[in-house]
């Protein structure tokens, strides 16, 4: 039986999975069919492609010496795609209440860890495909790239399974080349005094999280998701009067959102709110390994500034610091950090790391990056693509962006008993553009 290793940082992702925390990534992709579209070919034609793509039949393997990817046995897609229809005609929020009960549904473990989800009954007669990989089995990237393998005429290279490796083969192999051994050594050396740098900055940033904040919540398993698109033209406009580059717009925006909402609930402005924005380690021509190579930016949001071009200006200049820097440090870097420890302590402490999350930061701000390109699926036209990242334990909002179609694509995640007005957060959104639009 085929089987691929796992590197520490995807077994850190499931470690720190629980029930009321589900640790899957998700993309909610909605098709515009010129005509009618047919459910069941649909279904089955999602399930063909997805039989093919050899990563999509991997399972997680807990051997006696070290727990793996396994070719599941007997693997059927089909057994993985759902169907199901909202009441016709549904809109964006009905489509956006199921793609929430979904969501909140953790992937069993004895599978493959993925999900399709046809949703039929969308007005104008449009379908969407709710997307759930684990992020265990695919960051950000990955996801995209192994989602373009089941649309028409798309096949990436990485929807191949990763390439297998023998650490010990890799070891023995070093002590017959001198001069490689010891720079592998300097270079385990160099990241060990890293490392500590990093879990440094990690504790002098620790903080207690406010006991009455709307960004923090404890446990529920039940989900609200808000899909929101926003126009990529009134940004890079904004961006063209202002500076800076088009994520620190979206930044200023969801900042303008939040103190809006915050604000309406009654929430002191003058307190920090502190954002993890997860950076992508992997080059950008570098072929995918199949592994999480996460790290991240945490960046203070101006949320007491009434001046939505001062804010815009903070944030440009905190994320200057941040990428000055480089993902390597600072404390948003954890996620090297963990994927540099045993993986027996993340099983040992995950429980402990998964309310970690708050202390560190207030909310999830997640720019999934997506290829320009025009696709469709059975000839239906992608019309719109909307990422959703997973809510860690402790917090009430995850938002994730992605640029696509002239929008831009706004999915967040909320811890329902936290945040039953998600709705007033998702109309702040666009009145954030507009008071950003009206000083450019």
């Amino acid at each position: 039986m085929m089987t691929t290793g796992i590197n520490t940082l995807d077994w850190a992702f499931l470690c720190l999975e629980r029930e009321t925390a589900p640790m899957h990534l998700g993309a909610v992709a909605v098709f515009a069919p010129q005509g009618e579209s047919d459910r069941e070919r649909l279904l089955a034609l999602l399930a063909e492609r997805a039989q093919r793509i050899a990563r999509l039949r991997l399972r997680l393997d807990r051997s006696w010496m070290q727990p793996c990817w396994a070719e599941a046995p007997g693997f059927d897609a089909a057994e993985h795609v759902h169907g199901h229809q909202v009441p016709t005609p549904g809109g964006r929020e009905e489509l956006a209440e199921l793609v929430a009960e979904l969501a909140a549904l953790p992937l069993d473990r004895r599978r493959p860890l993925w999900e399709l989800h046809l949703i039929t009954g969308l007005a104008e007669g449009r379908f969407a495909v709710l997307v759930k990989f684990h992020h265990a089995l695919a960051d950000g990237r990955d996801a995209v790239e192994v989602g373009l393998g089941l649309l028409d005429g798309l096949t990436p290279e990485s929807a191949a399974v990763p390439e297998q490796r023998n650490p010990i083969g890799d070891v023995v192999g070093l002590l017959g080349r001198p001069q490689e051994l010891f720079g592998t050594v300097r270079s385990t050396l160099a990241k060990s005094g890293e490392s500590l740098g990093i879990a440094s900055s990690v504790v002098r940033n620790v903080r207690l999280p406010q006991s009455d904040s709307p960004l923090h919540a404890s446990g529920s398993a039940a989900r609200k998701v808000a899909l929101v698109p926003l126009d990529l033209a009134e940004l890079r406009q904004i961006r063209a009067q202002h500076g800076g580059t088009t994520n620190d717009v979206v930044l200023a925006v969801i900042s303008g959102a939040l103190r809006r909402w915050l604000a309406a609930r009654g929430h002191d402005l003058e307190l920090p709110v502190r954002v993890l924005v997860p950076v992508c380690r992997r080059r950008a021509n570098q072929r995918s390994g199949g592994n999480n190579q996460l790290s991240g930016y945490l960046c203070e949001l101006p949320l007491a500034e009434p001046d939505p071009v001062a804010r815009l200006q903070w944030i440009r200049a905190e994320m200057a610091r941040n990428k000055s820097a480089g993902p390597q440090r600072g404390p948003g870097a954890f996620p090297v950090l963990a994927g540099r420890v045993p993986q027996l302590v993340h099983q040992v402490a995950g429980p402990l790391a998964g309310q970690g999350a708050a202390l560190l930061f207030d909310a999830l701000i997640s720019n999934v990056p997506l290829p320009s390109f025009r696709a469709t699926l059975d000839g239906a036209e992608l019309a719109e693509l909307y990422p959703v990242a997973p809510l860690a334990a402790g917090h009430a909002l995850a938002i994730a962006v992605s640029q696509f179609n002239g929008a831009v694509h706004v999915g967040v995640q909320a811890n329902r008993a936290a945040v039953p007005d998600l709705e007033k957060f998702r109309e702040a959104l666009p009145l954030a553009v507009a008071e950003l639009a009206d000083r450019a």
